[in-house]
C-alpha cells in the first residue's frame, strides 16, 4: 500500500486521452487568458473608437504626404536635371573655326559670347526654379560663367556670389574660384586674394589646395613675382610627382 501511495504521489493522474490533468488545466487557463485579453482589447477599442480612428486617419495622411513628397521631389529633380543637361549641351557646342567649313549636321557658334547668350537663359531658368536642388545650384554657377563670357561683369559677380553661398561644397568652391579670378581680372586684388586663401585653407574635391595655389601664384606673376615664385616652390615641394608640381616647376623656370 505504501508503494502504491508513493507511485500515486509521484505520477499525476491522466485524463482519457493520456494527457495529465495538470497539462489540460494549464491549456484551459491559457485559453481563458487569451479570451479575457481579447475581450478587454475589444472593450478598449469600443470605448476609444473615436481616438483610434483619429490616430489611424492621421497616420494614413502622414504616409500619403510623405509618398506625395517623394514623388514630387523625384519629378522636380528629373525636370531640373533635364533642363541643366539641355543648357550644358548648348554650352558645350563647339565654336566655328574661321576659314574652315563646318561639318554637315554639326551645330556651331561663331563666338563664345554667342554660345553663352544661347545657354544663359536656360541656366538662369533652372537656377531660379530649382535652386534647392543640386542641379539648380550647378545651373547658378554656370549662369555666372556664361555671364563672364558675355562680358556682363556685374551680373556674373551676382550669379557667382549666389552659387558660392549655395551651401553645396563642390559647387560653392568652383564659384569662389571663378569669382576670385573675376576679381583678379578686374584688378580687385585684395578680394581675389581673400577668396584664394579661403580655398587654400579649405580645399574640396572640386578645387584642391594646389589648384587654388596655382591660380593665386598666376595672379601674382604680374603684380608680385617674388610671391609667385614662393607659392610655385611650395607647390613643387608639397605635390611632388603630380601635374600641379610639374606646372609649378615650369612656371619657376620662366620666372627665373
Amino acid at each position: 500500500m505504501r508503494a502504491l501511495a508513493l507511485r500515486a504521489r509521484n505520477f499525476p493522474a491522466r485524463g482519457p486521452s493520456g494527457n495529465s490533468v495538470d497539462t489540460q488545466t494549464r491549456h484551459a487557463l491559457k485559453q481563458d487568458k487569451f479570451v479575457t485579453a481579447t475581450q478587454s482589447g475589444l472593450e478598449w477599442l469600443e470605448s476609444n473608437r473615436s481616438g483610434v480612428l483619429r490616430w489611424t486617419v492621421a497616420t494614413v495622411v502622414v504616409v500619403a504626404l510623405l509618398v506625395a513628397g517623394i514623388v514630387i521631389w523625384h519629378q522636380r529633380s528629373q525636370a531640373a536635371d533635364q533642363m541643366l543637361s539641355q543648357a550644358m549641351d548648348i554650352y558645350a557646342t563647339p565654336l566655328a573655326t574661321p576659314g574652315e567649313p563646318t561639318p554637315p549636321g554639326q551645330k556651331t557658334y561663331a563666338t563664345a559670347a554667342d554660345r553663352a547668350a544661347a545657354a544663359y537663359p536656360l541656366f538662369e531658368q533652372a537656377a531660379n526654379q530649382y535652386n534647392w536642388l543640386n542641379a539648380g545650384k550647378m545651373a547658378r554657377y554656370f549662369a555666372g560663367i556664361a555671364a563672364v563670357d558675355l562680358g556682363k561683369t556685374t551680373q556674373a559677380e551676382s550669379e557667382l556670389k549666389q552659387a558660392a553661398d549655395s551651401g553645396s561644397g563642390s559647387v560653392a568652391a568652383l564659384a569662389k574660384l571663378a569669382l576670385a579670378n573675376l576679381y583678379a581680372q578686374d584688378g580687385n586684388t585684395s578680394q581675389a586674394v581673400t577668396l584664394f586663401q579661403e580655398l587654400i585653407a579649405h580645399p574640396t574635391t572640386s578645387v584642391p589646395k594646389s589648384a587654388a595655389q596655382l591660380q593665386l601664384a598666376q595672379m601674382y606673376e604680374n603684380t608680385d613675382p617674388s610671391q609667385a615664385k614662393q607659392i610655385y616652390a611650395q607647390i613643387e615641394d608639397q605635390d611632388k610627382g603630380t601635374d600641379a608640381a610639374q606646372i609649378a616647376q615650369q612656371k619657376l623656370g620662366k620666372l627665373k
